[in-house]
């Protein structure tokens, strides 16, 4: 038999591709998406459903809930549907940090459910363990989950050199800022333009970055953090760049990279001397990494995904799939 889930929020762009990819999955079936402000239209990809607002979704009729709500709303819906005994996966910011001083530090604001912290952390990869048959995991943002993919190897294997920053350079489309309009994602603002936001240690993500980096390796060094606006539709992408300690050789992270990775089917290294790009990644629920040797204490790491899928949506299922203890790739690959 199905699994029955619902997707809050299912109108938006990760909401969209969360349902794309329930609707062709073999185990999951859709019973209703939410929007309050597309209520009454066909969702796309499902045989005859409609959008219905919030309040009139139905928690006895389906086993889990996909949560593309905003920050501030996810978390109480969570709190419902877990009340209820339904299994969560949040793609908001609520459920990512482990504190509610965490959360305020980052978010301005009081956690609205603070009773739901900490929540397991939804990237496969490293924390597989914590995510099968878990009753709520948080999905990681798309920038969080292409940078620690990024410097996993590295700092699990304690390559890096104490004290000295990990600076990323990451690039997102513009689907990464959401449907709702706003004047800087404005086609006549992007198109032909490139612009950084938040710099350094101010964007909201650097926290939770930083957080998973020290459950990795707690001498992970300092982040400095830009995130840009690229002028494409979907896509991200991270250059990071980090120094090794005496002994490590910068050559020799391809191999490491190789073998961390090598039973992981949607994190790709690619061969020493190609890049990684977008079009890698884009409409796939994978990432690609590549690794180009600086100097031999510096290495250049390029780590790539699709923000809505590996970033977002497709991450979501993949721990779906984990939670129901099915095939963690199914309706992925």
């Amino acid at each position: 038999m199905s699994i029955k889930v619902g997707v809050y929020g299912a109108s938006g762009y990760a909401g969209q591709d969360a349902v794309e990819i329930l609707a062709r999955h073999p185990q999951f079936e859709i019973v209703f998406g939410t929007s309050s402000t597309y209520a009454g239209d066909p969702i796309p990809f499902t045989d005859g459903l409609v959008y219905i607002r919030p309040e009139e979704a139905d928690l006895n009729g389906v086993e889990a809930v996909v949560l593309g709500l905003p920050h501030k709303a996810s978390a109480p819906m969570a709190a419902k549907a877990q009340a209820l005994g339904k299994k969560v996966v949040d793609l908001s910011a609520d459920l990512r940090l482990d504190t509610p001083e965490r959360y305020q530090q980052w978010y301005g604001h009081a956690h609205p459910n603070p009773e739901l912290l900490p929540t397991p952390y939804g990237l496969p990869e490293f924390n597989r363990a914590k995510l099968k048959g878990a009753d709520r995991v948080a999905a990681p943002g798309c920038y969080p989950t292409t940078t620690l993919l990024g410097v996993y190897p590295v700092l699990k294997h304690d390559w890096l050199l104490n004290d000295t920053p990990i600076i990323v350079d990451a690039k997102s489309g513009v689907s990464g800022a959401g449907r709702e309009p706003k004047p800087n994602t404005h086609f006549v603002e992007v198109y032909s333009n490139f612009s950084p936001y938040n710099p350094g240690r101010v964007h909201r993500h650097t926290g939770e970055i930083e957080q998973e980096m020290h459950k990795i390796n707690p001498q992970a060094g300092l982040l400095i953090f830009t995130p840009h606006l690229l002028p494409v539709d979907r896509g991200l992408m991270a250059s990071i760049y980090v120094t090794l300690k005496p002994g490590f050789v910068a050559g020799d992270a391809q191999a490491l990279y190789e073998e961390t990775y090598a039973q992981e089917p949607l994190v790709k290294v690619l061969p020493a001397g190609q890049q990684a790009t977008l079009k890698h990644v884009v409409r796939t629920n994978g990432a690609a990494i590549s690794l180009t040797p600086v100097t031999e204490r510096y290495l250049h790491i390029t780590s790539v995904t699709d923000n809505l899928r590996k970033g977002a949506s497709g991450q979501a299922v993949q721990c779906l799939n984990l939670m129901f203890n099915l095939p963690e790739t199914m309706g992925l690959l």
